[in-house]
């Protein structure tokens, strides 16, 4: 995977609960790292074939690993396009060079009647 396929970026965000100082709590988003990126949508391809038992994946993204943060499905991925859930993470060949994330695009539940 080249530099040239990763033309895409994206914010590697996980939701904390965080206590003020009168002591309530509230959700707060925390940026924990900023990466280029390949995207994919799905579409008919052979590789979305062999995915089926993710039906509920819309994109898979590609990225370098990064030292010292696991990727997990508690996160998720912003991009100019959006908020997408992630559904799996998977370490590409098991070489510790590269993470694929399978996610779903979240929809926004505000503002719709």
């Amino acid at each position: 995977m080249s530099f040239g396929k990763m033309n895409g970026f994206a914010d590697i965000v996980e939701t904390r609960q965080v206590k003020d100082s009168e002591g309530f709590t509230h959700s707060e988003d925390e940026v924990l790292a900023s990466v280029r990126v390949y995207r994919e949508g799905r579409h008919g391809s052979q590789r979305w074939a062999n995915l089926a038992a993710f039906s509920e994946a819309t994109d898979l993204f590609r990225f370098r690993c990064i030292p010292n943060l696991t990727v997990t499905a508690d996160q998720f991925l912003v991009t100019e396009e959006g908020r997408f859930d992630i559904v799996s993470v998977e370490n590409v060949k098991g070489r510790g060079m590269y993470v694929e994330v399978l996610a779903k695009r979240s929809e926004s539940t505000i503002g719709k009647s």
